[in-house]
């Protein structure tokens, strides 16, 4: 990653453009122009040719990171996911086994890492936990994303972590349910008809208007930009909104099981 960093950096400088320059031609953020030229981010495929295109560079950058070895592109999914979620427009998500990233308090968070299987170190938790929480800063940022949630019942019913860590994050999620720019829905049991039974999945749209999903598997997640894949999905989560308990029956709900703690 270092290697095409300092690429980009030469590219650029010879472009006589600066960070913040090349990071508007992007539509992305100079923090992350920088990150990729210190080799601390991963340059993602979709970037490199954009990155080509703005630079005249002939393809560098998009060879490069094609021939980049496979230890270097391991964790470049969830990097791309990462800054596509830290810049989206809009963000809409289903989960039916855990609550959403963004919604998940500190100590949620935390047992979740615990979960991991093989077990992981009580200091990459802590990472880990620091990371996810601070990825919640776009939902108060001065413009968030428009954000909607749906998530299955058997996600409330869980005590994941045990009651003090369940009962925290239920009120945090009842509080999240009343902030301006988030719908949260959830899917309950006893439905006939369910749209999404193949698993979870988030929808995103780029601030050049790109439309794209994510999906997650055991070992491993993807970005899909196929345009015929990503209006399969987004079909999907239209009927899911559809099927699930509108913002105020979920608020209604959340009430009654915090009246039960």
């Amino acid at each position: 990653m270092k290697l095409v960093g300092a690429l980009v950096a030469r590219f650029r400088v010879a472009s006589e453009m600066t960070q913040r320059q090349l990071a508007e031609q992007l539509c992305a953020q100079p923090e992350t122009i920088a990150s990729i030229e210190q080799g601390r981010r991963a340059l993602l495929l979709p970037m490199a040719r954009r990155m080509d295109t703005v630079l005249d560079t002939k393809r560098a950058l998009e060879t490069a990171v094609e021939n980049m070895p496979e230890v270097d592109l391991i964790p470049a999914w969830a990097e791309e996911y990462l800054d596509l979620e830290r810049e989206a427009l809009s963000l809409s998500w289903f989960e039916n086994q855990v609550l959403p990233g963004l919604l998940q308090t500190e100590s949620y968070a935390r047992a979740v890492f615990r979960s991991k299987v093989p077990v992981i170190s009580g200091e990459d938790i802590e990472t880990q936990v620091s990371s996810r929480v601070e990825r919640q800063a776009i939902l108060h940022r001065k413009t968030p994303p428009t954000t909607s949630f749906v998530i299955s019942e058997a996600i409330l019913l869980d005590r994941l972590g045990g009651g003090e860590v369940f009962g925290k994050a239920l009120r945090h999620l009842r509080t999240c349910a009343d902030v301006p720019g988030i719908a949260l829905q959830v899917m309950p049991f006893g439905q006939q008809t369910h749209a999404a039974l193949d698993g979870p999945f988030i929808l995103l749209e780029t601030p050049d208007y790109q439309r794209l999903a994510y999906t997650e598997t055991q070992r491993g997640g993807r970005i899909i930009s196929d345009p015929d894949e990503v209006s399969i999905l987004a079909q999907k989560y239209a009927m899911l909104r559809t099927q699930a308990l509108n913002t105020e029956e979920t608020k209604a709900l959340l009430d009654r099981l915090l009246g039960e703690l």
